[in-house]
């Protein structure tokens, strides 16, 4: 089953592509590499506002991190000229998580990306990944998610 084909049986439609809020571009490309910038979480079209560790649950920040998946294959999508099963592969994926200094779950909010990652992309969606907390993230978001991706030749 191709990607596609996943995501619709998950009932899931990409949103329109992300469009930068300031100085930068969504995605650069190098070579085969495409490197996607971050992306925050959103609930309802805003920013999902919180921090973990206070506000949030590890099982909220997680479905957060489901989310920004979603934005994130969106983007991927534009990235690859429309079509998302010319991706060869997920190589990285950086995770910030917006959280009280004595939060240690970073790890399992992040497996919301990875696993919808897996879910929809197979093999393909296997990565390597950084998830570690910080103080603030732009607009209070609760997680934002950058991802660098290959591309067949």
């Amino acid at each position: 089953m191709g990607i596609y084909e996943k995501l619709q049986a998950l009932n899931i439609e990409l949103p329109p592509a992300a469009k930068p809020v300031a100085a930068y571009s969504m995605y650069s490309q190098t070579g085969n590499l495409i490197f996607l910038s971050g992306h925050i979480a959103k609930k309802d079209g805003a920013a999902w506002v919180g921090q973990l560790g206070k506000d949030l649950t590890t099982g909220e920040g997680k479905l957060a991190a489901r989310a920004v998946g979603i934005d994130l294959l969106a983007t991927l999508q534009s990235a690859a000229g429309g079509d998302l099963e010319r991706i060869k592969r997920i190589v990285k994926v950086l995770s910030l998580v917006n959280s009280t200094p004595n939060y240690t779950e970073h790890h399992l909010v992040t497996n919301g990306v990875s696993e919808f990652l897996v879910e929809v992309m197979g093999d393909k969606g296997v990565h390597a990944r950084s998830a570690f907390g910080v103080a603030q993230l732009p607009m209070g978001a609760c997680v934002e998610i950058e991802l660098i991706a290959e591309l067949s030749d």
